[in-house]
């Protein structure tokens, strides 16, 4: 007699509930394997001419010893619309046979909700027990495989309901718990294993305030070590972790194709390796609501390794709790790009979204932006449309920062609400107004001055391909200072607050302009075989090129100062910003004189009519640098002092 029948014989049934749970745990892994394959099965005989899902990892996770259920799917086909296979009657009592197991922990008590899923079982049994050999119709395939509450019941979500119970019984009966985590029949290995998993799990359980979910059992099965844990409330959001030897594995599926991409770019942040990755839908299936499922693999180099990776993946779960909810409540505000990149970001800093959600999502930033008024904000919006995608980011990931925190700490919503006004306030004084992004479009304009520059001061234009190769790159800088006029000129059409500072960006844009221009004429003095001008001629184009790079330099470090005048600055940041935009009208005078200069070396040292005429536009095309350089520098400075109180 086995040592389980001496148990049972004594009367001791509750002892030999943990062998039990674990034998039901097994089964439910085979019998998703199971409607997985007659989900596969179906797909296959309703478009022959498509591959099957290849089922062989799945088959090796879930433990079935059944070979002939990976021949299947091919076997299969439709006859008037009724799914024929020659196995189908094996799959059938291997369905009852699981569903029994899975039932058999929750026998033996007086609880009503153990008696009415014993009850599901049996009628569920004699279901499948009337089937008709080898055939399965459309409806029937329905009924097993639906997990669509809103329907009748299914084969399906009794197994998610029997899955349930299992798990509250597991927490129930385990008599030992490693922080937090009910554990039973472990090995001394599987002990730090477990710590390990529940020390990440634990470090930002906090995260989640009340929400349930999280809830872990551990347990052996045979040579591998078995961690599950209750991610929420949903019936297909489930997590089962598996480690056997140095490799860990785990099987995630999830009802949100975006939930599981973000998971997928999580775990993949600590090197996961997913496979069979896709949705296990059938056409007529589940009324439309896909389950995306995949495996993540973990190969560990050593113990120490695998305990880094468990600790590290126990610490990610929380920030799958409730994802969609703040999905769409972000996308209110910022958009969905921004949205999924934030949520991304929050769970990177351990920040969560938990908190702005129950400090109030989206209203506790309608209400910030109301109360600042229509200088910044126009009733409908958004975020990303008046700060710009970086700083709506950046400003959200704050604010559900400070949220979180103050949720953990248990403050009064009002004095959250304040926090996140000023908050909102600090970002808009940060974005230094007009001055930021004209400060990243002189950036631009300094790579084309200092590329024009070392391009004289090295000959390029008897180098071709050095001299269209640098053109290429010119353009390209162009272009990314045309985007940002762009980006203001947007910002504009939603507060006119920004129609000066679109003007000023407009006018710096000419420089740009001007600068692209004479790169490409370089080009084309190069691409004509230019043997190099007189010595005069190049000795004033290189003066010509150097004051105007040393013109566009000044124009970036006024910017820089323009920038925190509205904050004050200093005496002396306030003598430095006169004194080097007014270096712009010098510049300017400098460089009409270099323009004659070098057209009068033109004159006497260069005969060749093509050489002429290129040069001399190449030298005007410098000089229109620093017409723009002018009238970009008088407009900053009404600017910046406007921006002081010190208008003229």
């Amino acid at each position: 007699m086995e040592k389980i029948d001496v148990v049972a014989s004594l009367g001791q049934s509750q002892l030999l509930r943990p062998a039990y749970l674990k034998a039901a745990l097994a089964a439910n892994d085979r019998l998703k394997f199971y409607l997985t394959a007659l989900q596969t099965a179906y797909s296959h005989a309703m478009h022959p001419d498509v591959a099957s899902l290849d089922l062989h990892r799945e088959y090796a996770a879930a433990k079935v010893d059944a070979p002939w259920l990976l021949a299947l799917p091919a076997s299969s086909h439709l006859r008037a619309s009724v799914l024929h296979a020659d196995d189908l009657p094996k799959l059938v009592d291997k369905l009852a046979a699981d569903l029994r197991l899975m039932g058999r922990p929750l026998e033996g008590d007086d609880d009503s909700d153990h008696h009415a899923l014993l009850s599901r079982v049996e009628e569920w049994c004699g279901w499948l027990g009337r089937l008709e050999p080898g055939s399965l119709d459309a409806g029937q395939l329905r009924q097993l495989t639906s997990g669509n509450r809103r329907e009748d019941d299914s084969f399906h979500i009794l197994v998610m309901d029997l899955h349930k119970a299992i798990n509250r019984l597991a927490a129930d009966i385990s008599d030992e718990t490693i922080d937090g985590a009910h554990i039973w029949q472990l090995s001394p290995d599987d002990r730090p294993r477990v710590a390990a998993f529940m020390r990440g799990l634990n470090r930002t359980r906090p995260l989640k305030l009340t929400h349930p979910g999280l809830d872990t059992a551990a347990t052996r099965d045979g040579t591998r070590l078995l961690i599950q844990n209750d991610i929420g409330t949903n019936d297909a959001h489930v997590l089962v972790i598996q480690v056997e030897g140095l490799r860990l594995s785990l099987t995630y599926s999830d009802l949100h194709q975006q939930r599981f991409a973000f998971f997928q770019d999580l775990l993949g942040e600590i090197c996961a390796t997913w496979s069979n990755v896709g949705s296990r839908a059938t056409e007529g299936l589940n009324a439309g609501d896909a389950y995306y499922v995949g495996t993540a693999t973990f190969d560990n180099a050593d113990e120490t390794a695998l305990g880094v990776t468990l600790e590290a993946l126990g610490s990610r779960i929380v920030f799958l709790i409730d994802w969609n909810r703040a999905r769409k409540r972000l996308r209110l505000l910022v958009g969905k790009a921004n949205a999924t990149a934030i949520l991304a970001a929050s769970a990177r800093r351990d920040i969560g979204h938990m908190g702005w959600l129950e400090a109030g999502a989206e209203h506790l930033l309608f209400d910030a932006m109301e109360s600042i008024g229509s200088e910044f904000f126009r009733i409908g919006d958004r975020l990303d449309t008046v700060l710009g995608d970086e700083h709506a980011r950046a400003f959200m990931l704050d604010a559900m920062s400070s949220a979180s925190q103050a949720m953990q700490e248990h403050q009064p919503l009002p004095r959250i609400a304040d926090s996140v006004r000023l908050l909102l306030v600090r970002h808009l004084g940060q974005q230094r107004d007009v001055f930021e992004l004209l400060g990243e479009h002189a950036g631009f304009c300094h790579e084309l001055a200092e590329g024009l520059r070392d391009a004289l001061t090295h000959g390029l234009e008897r180098d071709g391909k050095a001299a269209e190769k640098l053109a290429s790159r010119a353009k390209g800088w162009e272009r990314q200072a045309d985007n940002l006029v762009t980006r203001s000129r947007e910002r504009a059409e939603h507060n006119t607050r920004w129609l000066p500072f679109t003007r000023l960006i407009e006018r710096a844009d000419n420089i740009a302009d001007a600068l692209e221009e004479a790169t490409f004429l370089l080009s084309l003095i190069a691409e004509a075989r230019h043997k190099g001008w007189h010595g005069e001629v190049r000795e004033k184009l290189v003066r010509l090129a150097e004051r105007t790079y040393e013109a566009v330099r000044d124009h970036v470090r006024a910017l820089s100062i323009a920038g925190i005048l509205r904050d004050g600055g200093t005496a002396e940041d306030h003598e430095t910003f006169i004194a080097v935009s007014w270096r712009a009208v010098e510049a300017e005078h400098q460089c009409d004189e270099l323009l004659r200069d070098v057209r009068r070396a033109l004159a006497r040292h260069v005969d060749d009519p093509l050489t002429l005429a290129l040069t001399t536009d190449f030298a005007a095309a410098i000089e229109q640098a620093t017409d723009a350089l002018l009238a970009a520098s008088f407009g900053m400075r009404e600017l910046a002092f406007d921006s002081i109180g010190a208008r003229g």
